[in-house]
């Protein structure tokens, strides 16, 4: 008799990245280079300089030893003041834990807060990790639905509808992840009142701030108010993107002081320490590598707006939302759906998206485009490959 899978287990999803890059395997090269704009990856390594700063790291023995739990005091220090600097305000370094990337601090945000048959809110269409996390916890992720007229920008009222006593907490992610959604400061201002008023949580994931657009100098002023505004919020950033260093797994968590304790205990099972080499480097690079940040972030917008330019010359594929890494299409082919127009234009043009039904349901009408993948000769080569497309 075979022994029993937990079943939560068995009926959570499994990742759809792996597909999907499978169907460039059939491309046969006629219309040039693969081109594959599915994960959010970094387009190049590393400068130089991180990357010195990463042997040096892994050359120092003490690197191999476990360290704190919640991180290297010396990166928490760092990092306290590059968030107090970014948004104003005082963010002290016992209100930081280091964790082994940002999907690692989700899934401890979504440990501490909420259990079994609790319910937490996504927004719609939503990263699939994160709901695979909750359904993995068996939590309820509830679609806090974001609509393309709104440019998938979340709305308070919406979420205030959706809110029952087994609701825990509101997520909110900006830039977005699938659809490069900014939202507005206003916006998340509204959820951070909501979530003070009936006493939820708010977890907001930033893994993409370092790439907001020309005019906007911080996304939001959560942590410029008074203490009350702190103490619903949960912060989580990545360093994978703005450092060139998703191999390493390194993100951060601003978090309530009373938080900081029972995200340890989490923390002591499922990682006992964030990967040191990263840490060491990062410590160094947060100041070390500012400028490269800058110039990573201007690079990242101008593939933005060549990719704009490109689709604006098909007059089939729509942009409904573009920002940071990220762009969600419009596909004009009405009722064909996502996975089989993903699928054909990968294996017939070499050209891999992500289907928006990876990101929940009702997203059939979209493909998730990652525009930060590439550089701008490679888009330049979309419209070609759009050109003529048809199912």
């Amino acid at each position: 008799m075979t022994p029993a899978i937990n079943p939560r287990v068995v009926d959570t999803g499994t990742p759809p990245i792996p597909a999907a890059k499978a169907w460039l395997a059939h491309y046969s090269g006629t219309y040039g280079p693969r081109i594959d704009l599915s994960q959010a990856v970094p387009g190049e390594p590393p400068p130089a300089a991180m990357l010195d700063a990463l042997g040096r790291a892994a050359a120092d023995g003490a690197a191999a030893a476990y360290g704190p739990i919640l991180g290297d005091m010396a990166l928490r220090e760092v990092y306290a003041a590059d968030v107090a600097r970014t948004y104003g305000g005082r963010v002290d370094p016992d209100d930081i834990a280091i964790t082994a990337g940002c999907n690692l601090a989700f899934v401890v945000a979504a440990m501490a807060l909420a259990k079994a048959g609790d319910v937490v809110l996504l927004p719609a269409p939503w990263y699939f990790n994160h709901a695979m996390t909750l359904n993995l916890l068996g939590v309820e992720p509830r679609a806090l639905a974001c609509r393309a007229e709104n440019g998938f920008v979340p709305d308070a009222d919406d979420a205030e509808r959706l809110i029952d006593p087994r609701v825990r907490a509101v997520v909110l992610v900006t830039p977005n992840n699938p659809t490069g959604a900014i939202y507005p400061a206003a916006a998340i201002a509204r959820f951070a009142e909501l979530a003070q008023r009936r006493g939820l949580w708010l977890i907001l994931d930033e893994t993409y701030r370092d790439f907001l657009p020309d005019g906007i100098d911080r996304a939001h002023d959560l942590f410029t108010p008074g203490p009350e505004a702190r103490e619903h919020m949960i912060q989580l950033y990545s360093f994978s993107k703005a450092y060139g260093i998703p191999s390493h797994r390194l993100g951060a968590m601003v978090l309530p002081r009373a938080l900081v304790p029972e995200v340890a205990k989490i923390l002591d099972c499922v990682q006992i320490c964030a990967p040191r080499v990263p840490q060491i480097a990062c410590t160094w690079a947060i100041d070390g590598l500012a400028s490269c940040r800058e110039s990573n972030r201007r690079e990242i917008a101008r593939r933005g707006v060549a990719f704009r330019s490109v689709l604006a010359g098909t007059n089939d594929w729509r942009i409904e939302a573009l920002g940071a890494y990220f762009a969600y299409v419009r596909h004009p082919f009405d009722g064909v759906p996502a996975p089989v127009v993903a699928e054909r234009l990968a294996v017939e043009r070499g050209v891999l998206t992500l289907p928006g039904g990876y990101f929940g349901p009702d997203q059939d009408q979209h493909v998730r485009v990652a525009i930060a993948n590439v550089g701008v000769d490679a888009i330049a080569m979309l419209g070609n490959r759009l050109a003529g497309f048809s199912l």
